[in-house]
């Protein structure tokens, strides 16, 4: 199979690379920088930039799957300027992947874009699955509603998958700084420690998304979670736990709303998602408990 991603040399995007290599598949990462990419990164995938493809759309022929990971990072302050460059760059990720594939002769078969269960707004208490209503209520949900409409409006050239990513749990990404505080010996709890964290294993993500460019019968929107979220104080203490470090420390939340701004909320709000879809197709998790996960992670 021949397979290409959009934003490949990222935390999600390297691993899925690699997975598709070891599966014996073609594996192209699309970037802005790819003799960058290149140097650093397995010699065994091709690196094209945009610039080349938009002067030769044919590199793009006859793909199997593409997959569009590319965004700005969230995790900055989310000044006027930031949520712009938010919004924008995962707008026009979409568009310029869809203005490649337009001058296309033959479309990929199956297309996956990302999205984030931000899309489902905060509660402690609501469970969200894939057939939850979905209204904007805050920055972030109204960024993922505008992603997923865009790419159902440009990419709808033959099946599509939107994946909705929690928090991904691996070496990078956010897991490395939430262990800090309990490696120093002031873990504890997040203000009030009752929001939920619906999270999944780097391995589980990857393969997640190889499932769906698989299994022909998956499209529309996939939450991208394990079946067992928990909430902040239980996910903290599984860490002191891992790690035999105290849980004791509780940071209040005026303290991340001063330092954080409104971004504080990807800390101090979330949200209890469940994978209905990808159980409901027979997806099995390798790292189905948070103890599993955190256990691998921490001691290999």
């Amino acid at each position: 199979m021949k397979y290409a991603i959009s934003g490949g040399t990222g935390f999600i995007g390297s691993h899925l690379a690699n997975l598709w290599q070891e599966q014996g598949h073609q594996v192209m990462i699309i970037t802005r920088n790819a003799d960058k990419a290149r140097d650093s990164a397995n010699r065994g995938i091709s690196y094209v930039t945009w610039e080349q493809i938009k002067k030769d759309p044919s590199t793009l022929e006859s793909l199997d799957g593409v997959v569009n990971l590319a965004g700005e990072s969230l995790n900055q302050r989310w000044t006027d300027k930031a949520k712009q460059r938010i919004l924008q760059s995962r707008l026009d990720s979409v568009h310029q992947l869809a203005d490649v594939l337009d001058r296309l002769e033959y479309k990929p078969k199956v297309i996956v874009q990302s999205s984030a269960i931000g899309i489902y707004g905060t509660s402690d208490t609501e469970i969200y699955t894939e057939a939850s209503l979905i209204e904007p209520v805050d920055f972030l949900s109204e960024v993922c509603v505008q992603w997923e409409n865009a790419a159902k409006q440009r990419l709808n050239y033959s099946r599509l998958v939107i994946v909705r990513t929690g928090l991904v749990l691996g070496s990078k990404g956010a897991f490395p700084l939430m262990q800090l505080p309990y490696k120093l010996g002031v873990g504890g709890p997040i203000g009030s420690g009752r929001q939920y964290m619906s999270w999944i294993h780097i391995a589980d993500m990857v393969r997640l998304i190889d499932f769906a460019v698989q299994q022909e019968q998956v499209s529309g929107p996939l939450n991208a979670t394990t079946p067992h979220p928990v909430n902040n104080d239980e996910f903290g203490k599984m860490i002191g736990q891992v790690l035999h470090r105290p849980h004791w420390f509780p940071v209040p939340s005026f303290v991340l709303k001063t330092v954080l701004g409104e971004m504080s909320v990807l800390i101090l709000k979330g949200q209890k998602v469940l994978p209905e879809k990808a159980q409901n197709y027979q997806f099995t998790f390798k790292y189905p408990e948070l103890s599993e996960a955190i256990t691998h992670e921490l001691r290999g």
